[in-house]
């Protein structure tokens, strides 16, 4: 079948992406669902930094490619031996498709899945396929077995979760990346407990996520950082309850001096090794220091060894909120749909995927939190 795509050919063209265009809007072949495979016809999908770490190279991933790893959609097509989702369904993304076999998987450890983060890094499904084609015939590869940026397209079942279909597609399409990882990062990397202290560096779709999960778990004081007036606005309305502007004070110092030593639990969510030196140091005796943002993987980073074992100090990666999906995403919606999660603060506007060079200009320069780009059933 034909479906309209953004498909990305080289990394690191530069900004502003209105003129060079890195995403070429165009008609695609797409193959219908192998064993295992669903298509599905993209309702919304959010626009992500991690989406823009391709675009500008930082975050590399084979070429060409068909962008877009948060969204939720309609099921249309079912390949045989789909047991998970049927046609109507409606389901939101994971973006590791979770293989259920590997030791990862085995132990409850799912987002670090062996097969699945393999066929990501390759660019294919779990099975190993490519689905996409453009008018050439040349194949093109998918982004995080999703490929969110185009009508239609086809995943693994392992990377759909089904949905309540009361739940607009537009706001559910922001738990398949930006609510789980946040969210996720508090309650089931940290496990953040009551009147425990917690700051967030970078308050973008991840770091408020982080504020609402921070405000969930019953943290106190809740201290937000970021250098925009509008995202600490945003993250008070979130549930902090200290906003520090990391342009016109040290973060560090107005932490420490908040919190008379520093915080219990740091997260990290700009992905930048400086700003991660800054929450680790923002931390007190015995704290945690959560990192959740994707540097440059040349990117290194140095604190005082004798911290870690002298002080009792933990540095802790989060990927994608160490979350079980299939657990972790129906309970976040439930807890959305209850007025715990006010997920709709994320969505700054929705665009057409005509609109898409422009839309990671504006997320580039931080003028925005979460766009969506609206693509077919709503």
């Amino acid at each position: 079948m034909k479906t309209l795509a953004a498909v990305l050919y080289e990394m690191g063209r530069p900004a502003p992406y209105r003129e060079s265009r890195p995403l070429s809007v165009e008609e695609v072949e797409l193959e219908g669902p192998g064993p295992g495979e669903v298509l599905v016809e993209v309702a919304a999908a959010g626009l992500c930094h991690s989406d823009l770490s391709v675009i500008d190279g930082s975050r590399p991933r084979p070429m060409p490619m068909v962008l877009g790893h948060e969204a939720a959609g309609i099921v249309r097509e079912v390949g045989p031996g789909v047991h998970e989702v049927r046609p109507g369904d409606h389901v939101v993304f994971s973006f590791v498709p979770m293989c259920g076999r590997c030791f990862y998987c085995a132990i409850g450890r799912p987002v670090l899945c062996e097969n699945g983060n393999r066929a990501n890094a390759a660019g294919t499904l779990l099975s190993g396929a490519r689905r996409f084609r453009n008018a050439a015939g040349e194949p093109l590869h998918h982004h995080l077995g999703v490929s969110a940026f185009s009508r239609f397209t086809v995943a693994a079942q392992e990377s759909l979760i089904r949905i309540d279909p009361e739940i607009p597609l537009e706001k559910a399409a922001l738990f398949g990346c930006a609510v789980m990882t946040g969210v996720g990062a508090v309650v089931n990397t940290a496990r953040v407990e009551p009147g425990m202290s917690v700051a967030v560096f970078g308050l973008g779709g991840v770091g408020l996520s982080v504020v609402m999960g921070a405000h969930l778990a019953g943290a106190y004081p809740i201290i937000a950082v970021d250098i925009l007036p509008g995202k600490l606005e945003l993250a008070q309305k979130a549930g902090a309850t200290h906003l520090v502007n990391a342009r016109e004070v040290d973060p560090v110092t107005a932490i420490r001096e908040l919190t008379g030593g520093g915080v219990h639990y740091a997260f990290e969510s700009v992905g930048s090794e400086r700003v991660l030196i800054q929450a680790y140091q923002a931390t007190r005796r015995g704290g945690t220091t959560i990192t959740i943002g994707l540097p440059h993987p040349e990117r290194m980073f140095s604190v005082p060894a004798v911290s870690i074992v002298g002080e009792e100090r933990t540095i802790k990666g989060s990927y994608m909120g160490s979350a079980v999906p299939r657990r972790d995403l129906p309970r976040f919606l439930a807890l959305h749909q209850a007025g715990r999660l006010p997920v709709d603060l994320l969505l700054s506007r929705v665009i057409g995927l005509e609109e898409i060079n422009e839309g990671f200009d504006a997320l580039a320069r931080g003028e925005v939190v979460r766009q969506v780009v609206r693509l077919g059933a709503a």
